[in-house]
């Protein structure tokens, strides 16, 4: 009997003991989390990063690792500004949902009546392109992201109008692709139909009534503020290197956004609660349950590993997806030196934020999921591990595609033309200007900000490299090429780049410099000529025009060496030939795909 006792006070005292265990396991289950976050800083080699975890309407964790400033050792904290790039969507898809709200516009609304000055490129976009399907990135559109990122501007009116020439690879809701312009054009409706700036409204709308008083728009208001981070990328020695910080004010309602953990909990509140944030109504509780439902399928396939469940859809401004069975609300965030990632799962009533100083990292991804794991009562996964060894096969994969390009190269070419030859300027309207100039025997461009140099590959085929603003240049070779296109004169006439993956290659067209020139220059050229002076040159202010009979005048631009071209008609060209001590020219050619047609002068 005594000893059936004490078998039974030992089963009380384990049982107890398993409750006590249990009880602390689940009162703080983010115990031991920092080691863990100190080791991915290490082993993903990033300068610094913040985290923040709410639970319900508590911040239970919040915490920075790490530098902001590397140089100085200024450490990371909660309150540290980073870039949250594309988790801005988020946002500025909540003021359209505000708009609908009161009345001012309809998901399913025709996006061209809102905004008049967006044209896409046929009539069946412009009569059917919904603002639902631009916030849910399904108009058809891929990316284009070279077209804002290279050939940057603060001038939205001009980054919209690009749209227009932007060909679909995709019908009208059939395919889900990522497009910033899209953004752009929701933050623009937005301007249009409140009277206020994109930035006044995420202000009023957001960043005051939810007390996230660390948080701006502005990049240059970002770089001024005391506990702003710096910046970072990985060099291609590995090595920690500091970068310049981007003004995307042009695109910012795709991703301007600046803030720190603690800023972003509040906003995370707001859609834990559905819609509130200390009891005030922030966002409708019937425009969260649209943002954060599948609006459009992002990708098929079956279950990921380690995941039970499969879902792969995106909301309005918001991935969802599943994370090991739970429903997971999400968007991650890149731009130069800074990535992010801000999630919710709803069910759980569970939100975490991570901001990072360094471009397209892996750490809010290792992070969120550490810390979901164990907030979800999981079975931990080593997130950082498997990142480790995904990076090492990367490597590997690079060092395959280096050596497939390498094996692809026709040694012992050489260009079609000598190099000044390819000196000029090539436009797409899509995208911008390059201006490709000859210089020492080199042949150099500028695309946007960015200056490069042009190696010889094959062919006309060329290689390019970056100049940064010292003028060094960067010793490794882009894996992009530029192909120039000779017309049937034999003459360049554009550059082929393989700009977009899954696209045909961006055309850009020759274009010949422009050459100002005074009013006497340009008298000189002016008169009859031809038989009975039936082609008529003449100036309208410091603009030449010729006109034969039966045509329309046609406006010129000087390209210099007296040769002007027509503005639009593409091929045909006028080169005026001039005496000395002669004052006006004395004949002009009509230099056409057809041939060459002299006119001598008349009067």
């Amino acid at each position: 009997m005594k000893r059936i006792l004490n078998v039974f006070l030992l089963c009380l005292i384990a049982i107890s003991s398993l409750a006590q265990s249990k009880k602390q396991k689940t009162s703080d289950p983010l115990a031991g989390i920092d080691t863990l976050l100190n080791r991915v800083l290490k082993d993903q080699q990033v300068a610094g990063f913040a985290v923040a975890v709410v639970k319900g309407d508590q911040v239970i964790y919040s915490k920075g690792f790490g530098y902001r400033d590397v140089e100085n050792k200024k450490p990371v904290t909660p309150n540290t500004l980073f870039a949250i790039g594309s988790s801005t969507k988020a946002f500025t898809s909540s003021l359209i949902g505000l708009l609908q709200k009161e009345g001012k516009l309809s998901y399913d609304g025709i996006a061209t009546s809102y905004l008049p000055q967006l044209k896409f490129y046929n009539d069946n976009m412009n009569n059917q392109i919904t603002v639902r399907d631009m916030m849910c990135h399904r108009t058809g559109l891929s990316r284009y992201d070279l077209s804002w990122f290279v050939f940057n501007t603060s001038n939205r009116d001009s980054i919209i109008q690009r749209v227009r020439y932007m060909e679909p690879t995709a019908g009208i809701r059939e395919k889900w692709q990522y497009n910033n312009f899209m953004f752009l054009a929701q933050g623009m409706i937005v301007e249009k139909l409140t009277g206020k700036t994109w930035e006044q409204n995420i202000k009023e709308k957001f960043f005051e009534p939810l007390e996230m008083s660390r948080s701006n728009t502005n990049i240059f208001e970002f770089e001024k503020d005391s506990e702003a981070s710096l910046p970072y990328t990985v060099n291609s020695k590995g090595a920690i290197e500091k970068v310049d910080y981007f003004n995307i004010d042009g695109m910012g309602p795709a991703g301007s956004i600046n803030s720190s953990v603690n800023d972003m909990t509040h906003w995370l509140k707001v859609w834990i609660s559905g819609g509130l944030y200390k009891g005030k109504e922030i966002l409708p509780s019937s425009y969260i349950a649209e943002a954060a439902s599948s609006q459009m399928v992002r990708a098929g396939g079956l279950p990921a590993e380690d995941s039970d469940i499969y879902l792969s859809t995106y909301g309005f401004g918001w991935m969802i997806n599943s994370y090991r069975g739970h429903y997971m609300v999400e968007h991650g965030g890149n731009i130069n030196g800074f990535s992010a990632s801000v999630s919710f799962f709803p069910t759980d009533k569970l939100g975490i934020v991570v901001l990072t100083n360094q471009n397209t990292s892996s750490v809010p991804g290792i992070v969120y999921s550490s810390i979901a794991d164990r907030m979800l009562e999981l079975k931990h996964i080593d997130w950082n591990g498997r990142a480790n060894k995904e990076k090492a096969a990367a490597k590997e994969r690079e060092k395959a595609v280096k050596n497939t390009a390498q094996n692809e190269r026709v040694l012992n070419t050489k260009p079609s033309h000598p190099l000044k030859d390819y000196d000029g300027l090539f436009e797409n309207p899509a995208y911008g200007v390059i201006n490709v100039s000859f210089k020492n025997d080199s042949l150099f461009a500028t695309m946007g900000k960015e200056k490069l140099l042009f190696r010889h590959y094959h062919y006309d085929v060329f290689s390019i490299s970056g100049i940064d603003k010292n003028g060094k240049i960067d010793t490794a070779v882009s894996d992009l090429r530029f192909n120039f296109i000779t017309g049937q004169d034999g003459k360049i006439e554009s550059i082929s780049i393989p700009l977009e993956r899954g696209m045909k290659p961006a055309i850009f067209t020759f274009k010949p410099r422009t050459v100002d020139l005074n009013t006497a220059i340009l008298e000189s050229y002016t008169g009859s000529y031809g038989e009975k002076g039936m082609s008529k040159v003449y100036l309208k202010g410091k603009i030449l025009f010729v006109s034969v009979p039966g045509q329309p005048e046609y406006e010129t631009v000087s390209v210099g060496n007296d040769t002007f071209t027509f503005k639009n008609l593409k091929g045909f060209s006028l080169k005026f030939e001039k005496k000395e001590g002669v004052a006006k020219a004395v004949s002009v050619s009509f230099i056409q795909p057809n041939g060459t047609f002299k006119q001598v002068r008349q009067n």
